[in-house]
């Protein structure tokens, strides 16, 4: 697919962050840079998943592959929401077959040995991989900055790895919740630096990824893991643009809408329509179709995409999906859902957006 070079697609993205009425809504999608696309195999098939992390040349290329390859609206540096974990003090091992953190924090001792670290010094590769993005794609394309938000990155400092439930964490928030919460503030601590060092080398906007949000109830989540996201956005508020990204979080919606971030990314589990109705127009969104959709035919990935972008007509939208891209997609679908959000408002909704 040739890449849109007529756009200024850094305006376009901070337009919708701002949530203001655009020309048409820009497009990316979440783990864009993954096994579906065969020249990122063909990288990981030579170096492991951490080593294309930690190499910046190495993830400068495989953060631009599905730039070339989709023409995608915005370029999210190639990392893993565990970096900071391994900085902060935790061996870790990533592959495929998932992470592992062989030491996880079990008590009050561990949490204390937890250190914040210097992002230029221990994770110097994820700025530099920045810096290098910013010089391929010039400046009016946006690159994206992350890290996992507290909560989320906790449950896996915690447990070791994904469990189903999280029960470890949840004992260890109701057995001991002082301790919790400063391990929540520690990890809060930590991400405000290694994401200000990720703007400061050129990141248009961050994301916080809240994978997990969704395994808490509401009061759980307004005591704990809410509380620990606002201290890091407000940490880098004014600095960029924050994206606040949550998973199975219907029930804490409105909740998750004081968290500071300037734009709500949701799964696809509730209508952005909706959302949008609740809670309002000065909250962007972000979204949110099931990746699954992907895997269906052409015409019901038009379908879904165009209903997705009709239901908030333009404004205040960056189009994606509800969660990563998943390994099995077609690459040809991929581009079928790009390209169907790049034209839609072109097409059919300009004046639309432009009569709000």
């Amino acid at each position: 697919m040739a890449v849109q070079r007529s756009v200024n697609r850094k305006d376009l993205f901070l337009q919708a962050c701002r949530g203001e009425a655009v020309p048409r809504v820009p497009v990316w999608i979440m783990r864009q840079a993954g096994r579906y696309l065969p020249e990122y195999r063909d990288i990981r098939a030579k170096h492991r998943f951490l080593e294309v992390c930690k190499t910046p040349e190495l993830a400068v290329e495989v953060s631009l592959q599905p730039f070339r390859r989709l023409g995608v609206d915005a370029v999210i540096v190639f990392s893993d929401i565990l970096i900071p974990a391994e900085a902060m003090g935790l061996p870790l091992e990533l592959g495929d077959a998932g992470p592992n953190l062989p030491h996880p924090v079990c008590g009050k001792s561990d949490v204390e040995k937890l250190r914040v670290f210097d992002p230029e010094t221990e994770t110097g590769f994820v700025p530099e991989a920045i810096r290098g993005i910013v010089k391929s794609v010039g400046p009016q394309v946006p690159v994206l900055g992350f890290a996992g938000a507290p909560w989320t990155l906790a449950c896996y400092m915690v447990e070791g790895k994904t469990k189903e439930g999280f029960a470890a964490v949840k004992q260890f928030l109701y057995q001991e919740p002082q301790t919790f919460r400063a391990l929540l503030h520690r990890i809060a601590q930590a991400t405000i630096p290694y994401l200000k060092a990720q703007i400061a080398a050129g990141a248009t906007a961050v994301q916080l990824f809240d994978t997990w949000c969704g395994e808490l109830n509401l009061q759980d989540y307004q005591d704990s893991a809410l509380p620990a996201t606002q201290e890091v956005i407000s940490g880098v508020s004014g600095s960029a643009p924050v994206i606040y990204y949550t998973k199975a979080s219907q029930h804490l919606l409105p909740a998750t809408a004081r968290s500071g971030a300037n734009v709500l990314s949701v799964d696809w589990r509730v209508g952005l329509g909706e959302i949008r109705g609740a809670l309002g127009p000065k909250i962007a969104l972000q979204g949110n179709v099931d990746p699954a959709v992907l895997l269906g035919p052409a015409e019901k990935i038009r379908e879904v995409t165009l209903d997705t972008i009709h239901s908030l007509a333009g404004r205040g939208h960056i189009l994606n999906l509800g969660h990563g891209i998943l390994p099995n997609t077609p690459v040809e679908n991929a581009q079928l859902f790009v390209e169907t959000g790049q034209q839609a408002l072109q097409q059919e909704l300009r004046p639309a957006a432009q009569s709000r």
